[in-house]
């Protein structure tokens, strides 16, 4: 059975829903990956890391995000509550509907891993 896309849709008004493009970005970074620290989100985005920073912090004193030091960078993951899962269940369901130019931009999975010798 072929898959169909649903309609794409625009982003910029989940901008304003989430407060700031940032906010929304972040979100859905951590979507996307599962993970991630403020370095490189901000690269993956073009966003400074005193803004991304900014934002990780705030999701984790509402209870949307945890995270843990790992080596020297804090990594972030979504928390699991009844609010966080429903925003994620929406997140997926935005991510399933961007204009493939977007999710190869930004949303594209990792082609290569970590290397071995690298802390």
């Amino acid at each position: 059975m072929d898959t169909v896309k649903e309609a794409t849709i625009s982003e910029a008004p989940l901008f304003g829903l989430f407060g700031s493009k940032a906010a929304y970005q972040v979100l859905m970074y951590l979507e996307n990956y599962g993970q991630g620290y403020a370095a490189e989100i901000a690269r993956a985005f073009g966003m400074s890391l005193s803004q991304v920073q900014n934002q990780l912090r705030k999701f984790e004193e509402l209870g949307l995000f945890v995270s843990r030091k790992e080596g020297t960078a804090r990594v972030y993951y979504f928390n699991r509550n009844p609010i966080a899962d429903t925003l994620r269940e929406f997140l997926r369901s935005v991510l399933d509907r961007l204009p493939d130019a977007t999710i190869q931009k930004f949303y594209r999975e990792r082609k290569r891993p970590r290397r071995h010798d690298k802390r």
